[in-house]
């Protein structure tokens, strides 16, 4: 899968690596994606782990085959966006 990138939730079950499976898979809020290893496909993703409510409850970074990651959700970057800087300067 393309396209991670900090802000998004993640879903990482078993089709990122075996040690997530049943009810080892967990919901991430992605903080920030590495480099992936250009001959296996893997990558380390580090974010928190969400509980039922949504809830942050604990930081990880974990080694996950890129192409197994699910995007549950995408959240629009704190403070919509960004605002142009003028070159006009008020003076009172």
């Amino acid at each position: 899968m393309a396209g991670v990138k900090p802000g998004d939730v993640v879903l990482i079950g078993a089709a990122c690596s075996p040690q997530f499976s049943g009810d080892r898979a967990l919901m991430l809020r992605v903080v920030s994606v590495g480099e992936p290893d250009p001959y296996h496909d893997w990558i380390w993703v580090t974010g928190y782990v969400l509980d039922a409510r949504g809830d942050a409850t604990a930081k990880r970074e974990v080694y996950v085959m890129r192409a197994g990651l699910v995007i549950q959700r995408r959240i629009a970057p704190a403070g919509g966006q960004p605002r142009r800087s003028s070159s006009r300067v008020r003076v009172r």
